[in-house]
């Protein structure tokens, strides 16, 4: 009978153990599952703004965000007002020839800006990129949101490119002094 106490109350102070040490475990494990409130509000409608300027295109990247993937246009020296134009298309067609350029990825976001990839006053490439081909030195792998990203071609003093998305998502333009700024939403919910 002695024993019997002995073994239910080991018994008893191991179950206690066991249930502190999920009860402590359990906190840790809620802390790191939380959700990083995103932006929200920004929808899938064109938006246009700024004027044109001849300073030319001297880059283009991109990078990855909690929320959202971004595309930056480099345009050194050409202050602030740099006219854009992004929209939504079924399919890219190049300025000028009308040439359909394929763009990987479940939407396509055609982006304009008021600037040349080319010297206006010699004509020489600036922005050293190809029609119809992947923007040079941009690697999409990893991106949640970007799947492809193809230069369209420069053509009477603006500059146009096809953004490859994974679906039509929420973004917004920000015109910033010397860039413009194309950030591409995660998902429409807001929450990462």
């Amino acid at each position: 009978m002695l024993r019997n106490r002995k073994t239910r109350a080991a018994c008893a102070a191991i179950a206690l153990i066991g249930a502190t040490l999920t009860a402590a475990a359990v906190p840790a494990t809620a802390a790191t599952a939380q959700t990083t409130a995103c932006p929200t509000g920004w929808g899938s409608v064109a938006k246009t703004g700024g004027t044109a300027t001849t300073t030319p295109v001297n880059n283009i990247r991109t990078g990855r965000h909690a929320c959202f993937d971004r595309m930056v246009v480099d345009i050194p020296g050409a202050g602030s007002g740099l006219g854009y134009s992004v929209r939504y298309v079924d399919r890219l067609h190049q300025d000028g020839s009308g040439r359909p350029i394929a763009v990987a990825g479940g939407a396509v976001l055609e982006i304009r800006v008021g600037a040349p990839a080319y010297d206006p006053e010699t004509g020489a490439a600036v922005y050293p990129a190809r029609a119809g081909r992947p923007l040079p030195g941009v690697d999409l792998t990893g991106y949640r949101t970007f799947r492809d990203a193809r230069f369209a071609g420069s053509f009477e003093g603006e500059t146009q490119v096809g953004l490859g998305v994974r679906a039509r998502l929420p973004f917004r333009v920000l015109p910033l002094h010397d860039r413009i700024v194309i950030d591409v939403a995660h998902t429409w919910s807001g929450v990462r």
